[in-house]
């Protein structure tokens, strides 16, 4: 996994962890249904840079 990958997806992570804390926040459902969606994409994509890292070496 490239360095720039890796800071694609921790910032992905991070904008779902923000948008599901001020959807808990404001009491706002579908920005905490976001927030949470944008988290899981973060790690399926990190899951699947740790496949493709395994088999490389």
């Amino acid at each position: 996994m490239s360095a720039s990958d890796k800071i694609k997806n921790a910032a992905e992570d991070l904008v779902g962890k923000a948008k599901e804390a001020v959807g808990n926040v404001t009491d706002n459902d579908k920005l905490v249904a976001e927030g949470k969606a944008d988290q899981a994409k973060s790690d399926v994509k990190q899951a699947g840079e740790n496949v493709k890292d395994a088999f490389k070496h």
